[in-house]
């Protein structure tokens, strides 16, 4: 295989945006990907587009406004974890040799959706979901078995409390207040103890990424971020029946990126995850080995992963702070990581960064039995 390499990142802004067009957000952060590399528009060969709801020819409606036809478009879905699958996607058919340049693209317009102001619903034969497990649900069921291995409410707002200050150092983040562990317990309960300061927000958004080959890279820059390993795999049927905590999949799937890109969990400089509820960040910390098991809460409750401390987790804001178009995420955080170790992160900047990890977990919607599906990006310099 190719090295490859991202040499240009872009999103739009996130919020609630029902005026805009998905279409619009989408070209809104293709335009600051290819303005981030100077790459012409006329040179990306390949693109993947990732959107999970009202999907009709995404890409094309999205690269049309920049001004790129005529070339191999693919669209794909995988819950949250579409745009993690579009960007693996272009770094497959490059580290393949079939294309020297391509796109990956994730949008989401939530607000326009079907699902606008609502849970996500459950299928007609969810008999669970129907019975009340939903998303919030299913991740209050979650916390209350972490709060029986040790966890506090205090701990999740905790979470909540390091992502929204992170939010306020990101000029991109739909929300940018800083909340305190009080307000984060007294705020409108959900599902219990999941209160609403806990959960990721609606959102409308866009992320781009352009990856070449290293060979072109180098023709628009002298440090290129390299994609050291990608690795994505669905849950098998086992995923959560020996334990609701258990996250096997996410497990696996680190291990791979792991090992493909050589490199040990405590190389890992900085972390941006799947954190759609905050006690769900604490159970990713050791999916991803960035400690040993049973000891999210005590790397939690270390400050190791705040801003400054040994592993910063979600320094962008995270899903709770930032937001969650749900396609957009798994390439918004590979944007992340990219400036970050470009050293462009501004005022959340983690010093000295080589290498970056960025996973996103999609599926699980309201049937245990869909499984799930885990991406990850290790990127470095």
């Amino acid at each position: 295989m190719r090295e490859v390499a991202v040499i240009g990142v872009g999103q739009s802004e996130f919020g609630k945006l029902p005026w805009r067009s998905a279409a619009s957000l989408g070209a809104e952060a293709v335009r600051a990907a290819l303005d981030d590399c100077g790459i012409p528009a006329k040179s990306i060969q390949v693109a993947y587009a990732a959107r999970q709801y009202d999907a009709n020819c995404t890409g094309q409606g999205i690269l049309k406004e920049v001004g790129v036809r005529n070339i191999e478009i693919i669209n794909v879905e995988n819950a949250c974890a579409g745009g993690a699958t579009a960007f693996r996607g272009v770094w497959k058919e490059i580290a393949d040799g079939r294309y020297d340049v391509g796109i990956a693209i994730g949008v989401e317009s939530m607000t326009t959706s079907p699902i606008a102001g609502k849970l996500i619903p459950p299928e007609k034969d969810d008999l669970e979901g129907h019975l009340g497990m939903t998303m919030p649900g299913m991740f209050a069921m979650v916390a209350r078995r972490q709060m029986e291995m040790g966890a506090t409410k205090e701990d999740f707002a905790l979470v909540s409390v390091k992502n929204h200050h992170n939010g306020c150092l990101n000029p991109h983040a739909q929300y940018k207040k800083e909340f305190t562990v009080g307000e984060i317990l007294n705020s409108r309960m959900i599902a219990d103890p999941i209160t609403l300061l806990m959960c990721c927000p609606n959102t409308d958004g866009a992320a781009a990424a352009i990856l070449c080959s290293m060979d072109m890279a180098r023709r628009y820059t002298t440090t290129p971020v390299k994609v050291l390993g990608s690795a994505l795999c669905s849950a098998d049927y086992k995923y959560t029946q020996e334990d609701i905590c258990a996250s096997p999949v996410g497990v696996k799937v680190a291990k791979q990126a792991y090992e493909m890109a050589g490199v040990d969990p405590k190389d890992i400089d900085l972390v941006e995850m799947h954190d759609a509820f905050a006690n769900e960040e604490i159970l990713r910390y050791e999916d991803l080995m960035l400690c040993r098991p049973g000891e999210g809460l005590a790397l939690l409750r270390s400050g190791a992963t705040a801003i400054g401390g040994r592993i910063p987790v979600n320094p962008s804001g995270g899903l709770l702070a930032l937001g969650h178009p749900l396609s957009a995420s798994g390439v918004r955080t590979v944007c992340e990581v990219v400036l970050h170790l470009r050293g462009q992160a501004g005022a959340r900047q983690t010093p000295n960064a080589k290498v970056g990890l960025a996973q996103m977990l999609g599926g699980l919607v309201t049937n245990l039995e869909h499984g799930a599906t885990a991406g990850i990006h290790i990127l470095g310099r």
